[in-house]
């Protein structure tokens, strides 16, 4: 279900230009062939990678600081975060969209259930889906600025797995997949780099803050959801993206 509006989020971010003019009256005829084009409306579609941190937020007591291709940040967890984005520039200004992020490498407890003879491991990993406005103030010939706000769906799988040799699935699953599932409000700002007028590059940093059940959901034989009540979230990342003229 899920899945499912998120590709529709996307498609009708990325549908919506054909519903707008070619061409913008109020674009200079100064020569500025970047300006010129930002003023139009135009589709960008923005492929991210970065880092998801929850500052208070440890998957465990001992295991803190997530894990990165940087190592640990904090004493919450923190992991890899990939995505896309597709935006609709409606003005010189102002730009509306949607978005999808995800952790493809999620943080592991390997000391998880603590019985040597019984290896567990647990694993947290992060999905948001949502929608995006921007604002874009400060324009140069090769820079763009921008402050934003974001409303997503959040959703967190936490993920028990036990090790050690095969046995009948008499004796149950061997990995125990639980979900929670809340919404997100944030922050964001960044810059735009304009390599040529149909390439971007940029930076962007987002602050959130979940909401989340305050009731945990458990498994038969006890493992249960990990994050519950609220949660802070920082992300940041570099981006590369494409504009796609009317």
């Amino acid at each position: 279900m899920v899945v499912k509006y998120t590709f529709a989020a996307l498609l009708l971010a990325a549908a919506i230009p054909s519903v707008a003019r070619a061409e913008d009256a109020s674009a200079p005829a100064n020569g500025d062939t970047t300006l010129n084009f930002a003023q139009r409306p135009h589709t960008v579609a923005l492929v991210e990678v970065g880092i998801l941190a929850l500052p208070n937020a440890p998957i465990s007591a001992g295991q803190s600081g997530g894990d990165t291709p940087f190592g640990s940040i904090g004493s919450g967890d923190a992991t890899l975060q990939t995505g896309i984005h597709i935006l609709f520039r409606v003005a010189r200004d102002w730009a509306i969209g949607a978005g999808f992020l995800f952790g493809p490498r999620p943080t592991s407890d390997p000391e998880y259930g603590g019985a040597s003879n019984l290896q567990r491991t647990h694993s947290r990993s992060y999905l948001s889906t949502g929608g995006e406005l921007r604002w874009i103030p400060l324009h140069t010939r090769f820079i763009e600025a921008w402050l934003g706000a974001t409303a997503d769906v959040v959703i967190i799988a936490d993920r028990f797995a036990t090790e050690g040799p095969s046995k009948p699935t008499v004796f149950g699953e061997r990995v125990v997949t639980l979900h929670t599932e809340g919404l997100s409000v944030g922050i964001s700002a960044g810059f735009d780099w304009i390599i040529t007028d149909r390439f971007v590059a940029g930076f962007g940093l987002r602050l959130a803050h979940w909401f989340l059940p305050s009731t945990p959901t458990c498994s038969p034989i006890g493992d249960c959801t990990t994050l519950l009540g609220s949660a802070n979230a920082i992300g940041f990342g570099l981006t590369v993206g494409y504009r796609i003229p009317l």
